[in-house]
């Protein structure tokens, strides 16, 4: 069997992404924080971790390592945003935000390369926002920025294995997160967006699949963002 690990991933983009694998014949263990997670799945196992403590994220690897001793596909799906301005921005909130983004990844990939099999996937979700300048959180726009430059930065460390770094760069998704959104607040975004709408989970998931099924695709930032900002 194949084993998989999905940060984020008990909702929106990364459960998509999770069921996803685990209908490919993957064993998934994701991460997640806040509400018990209690949706019953096959081959899914939903472990709380809070990804800015390192002793959670040392401990989830550790298990993991204790389940098998291989992993075939690791999705760096977490993130974190505290919506606050520039100036009003903490230092603990911009460290526990590049904590969950980057750090914990980057713990993770390295903790698990002596068991990642060649021809595996390493995958990224990154954010339109780490493109193009964030209108209100400039500390989570850095944040992705840094998970692109991640991404792309791996791939050396893979070359000649046939396993292939890559990122999904949304735009706005129609997930819990931006369903709480006032609907003025949302109509804008909208009409910044040639689509005149939020992707749906699965056309994000399917571009997740699209990485995980084309063994040339490597190094990308494949932006799904609906034609975002083209006007």
């Amino acid at each position: 069997m194949k084993y998989a690990v999905v940060t984020g991933g008990s909702s929106g983009m990364g459960l998509g992404v999770a069921k996803m694998l685990v209908s490919k014949g993957y064993m998934v263990f994701a991460t997640y924080v806040g509400p018990d997670f209690e949706e019953s799945i096959e081959n899914f196992e939903a472990h709380k971790v809070d990804q800015t403590r390192r002793e959670d994220v040392y401990g989830f690897i550790n298990y993991v390592k204790s389940r098998t001793d291989h992993v075939d596909c690791i999705v760096c799906n977490a993130g974190m945003s505290i919506r606050r301005g520039f100036t009003e921005m903490k230092d603990n909130e911009w460290d526990a935000m590049m904590e969950v983004a980057v750090n914990s990844h980057y713990i993770m990939i390295r903790e698990f390369f002596p068991i990642i099999p060649a021809g595996s996937r390493i995958l990224f979700t990154g954010s339109q926002m780490g493109l193009s300048p964030h209108a209100t959180v400039l500390a989570y726009g850095v944040t992705k920025a840094a998970v692109h430059a991640l991404c792309k930065n791996l791939v050396k460390e893979f070359e000649g294995t046939g396993t292939t770094v890559n990122a999904i760069v949304p735009g706005f998704v129609d997930t819990p997160w931006q369903k709480a959104k006032p609907e003025a607040i949302k109509q804008n975004i909208y009409n910044k967006t040639a689509i005149h709408r939020f992707a749906s989970v699965e056309e994000i998931v399917d571009a997740f699949r699209f990485c995980i099924d084309n063994p040339f695709v490597n190094g990308s930032l494949i932006e799904v963002n609906g034609g975002y900002c083209y006007k």
